[in-house]
Formats: C-alpha cells, sequence, structure tokens
C-alpha cells in the first residue's frame, strides 16, 4: 500500500496567508476601512477568524502587513529591489530611478483601490495613521534621508541643507497630485519633480569665463 505524503503544513499556511492579504485588499478597497472586517476577511479568503487572529492582532495589521507585501511585489515586477535607493554616485538617477517604482505602485489598480482607503482612514482614525507612518512610511522616508547623507559626504548636495526637509520636494508633491487627483502620475512627472527639486527653477548661472 502506497503511503501518502504528509500535508506540507508550510506551503498550506502560505497560501492561507496569500489568501488573506488578497482578501483584506480587496475588502477594503471595495467597502472601505471601517466596514471591512475580520470576520468578513477571514468569510473571503476561506479561513477561519481564529486563523487570521493567530496571526494579526487586529484587521489593521492584516491589512498594513498586506499592503507593505503588495508593495514589494509591485517593485519586484518593476525589476527593482523594494525599499532600497541605489547608490551609483548619480543622485539624479538614482532619485529618479525609486520614483518610477512608487508611479508603478500608485498606477497599478491593485494598489490603488487599498492605498486610498488606507489613507482617507488614516486622516480620520489616528491610532491607523500613526501605525501606517510609523511602519510603512518612515523606513520609506528614512532611506532618502540616507540616500541624501550619502550625496552631502560625496559633495553632490549642500552640507547644510536638511535632507528631511529636502525629500519633501519630491515626496510631497507626487503624493498631493495622487491623493488629490490633480495631474497624471507618470515617470516624466516625477523626473521633473528631480530635476527641479536639485537645480532649482531660476535661470541657470552661466559659467565664468
Amino acid at each position: 500500500m502506497v503511503k501518502k505524503p504528509a500535508p506540507d503544513a508550510a506551503r498550506r499556511s502560505e497560501k492561507s496567508r496569500r489568501a488573506i492579504y488578497a482578501a483584506a485588499l480587496a475588502l477594503v478597497g471595495e467597502v472601505g476601512y471601517p466596514k471591512t472586517t475580520v470576520e468578513g476577511i477571514a468569510a473571503r479568503a476561506g479561513v477561519g477568524k481564529q486563523t487570521i487572529y493567530r496571526w494579526w492582532p487586529s484587521k489593521a495589521e492584516v491589512l498594513l502587513e498586506a499592503f507593505f507585501d503588495l508593495s514589494t511585489q509591485a517593485a519586484q515586477e518593476a525589476g527593482q529591489a523594494p525599499y532600497v535607493i541605489p547608490d551609483t554616485g548619480d543622485l539624479a538617477a538614482d532619485l529618479k530611478a525609486v520614483l518610477r517604482i512608487t508611479v508603478h505602485q500608485l498606477v497599478d489598480p491593485r494598489f490603488e483601490a487599498p492605498s486610498r482607503a488606507l489613507a482617507a482612514e488614516g486622516v480620520v482614525n489616528e491610532p491607523l495613521g500613526r501605525e501606517f507612518v510609523t511602519k510603512l512610511l518612515e523606513p520609506q522616508l528614512q532611506l532618502y534621508v540616507d540616500r541624501l547623507h550619502a550625496a552631502q559626504d560625496a559633495g553632490a548636495v549642500r552640507a547644510d541643507v536638511d535632507p528631511r526637509i529636502a525629500l519633501e520636494l519630491f515626496v510631497s508633491p507626487l503624493a498631493q497630485r495622487w491623493l488629490q487627483r490633480t495631474g497624471p502620475i507618470t515617470y516624466d512627472y516625477t523626473d521633473t519633480l528631480v530635476d527641479y527639486a536639485l537645480h532649482g527653477i531660476g535661470p541657470q548661472t552661466p559659467p565664468s569665463a
């Protein structure tokens, strides 16, 4: 009698985890954060409610982890390592490269609906907003700070520049345009943001004779 192989618990757990991610993101995009429940996520994912609570303490934790996972996938599909700003020695090229990954995410239909729902809820739901900033936004912003510090060390950015303020020159306009839908989100747009941030908008000073 042929013995059947034992079920692969790790593979089953990963399959359940993926189903929960997909269910959470779909629900928050369809009905919004307030109406998304652990029970609803479990039912849509085809798992028991206790399975979710065994891995996450709340729906917020589920959604934030699912969102992080989705962002990682989007970066990989764009051919880039997630949450990494390269240091090729060319600051403008490096910033443009990572902002293009962000554009890829922002225009991805899988990303847009849940991210808008979470962004809107974070404005009125302080605990969720704080968690979103702490777990997702702040680590990404710190990468910009580190890259700008490296550029200062290399002499590509003035030593008196505050990197935390400087990064807002290209990150904040992109976020505002996306949130308020004031214009298209394109590679050309983010490339221009970087050029304006690094070179200013005043007339170029001609080289001295």
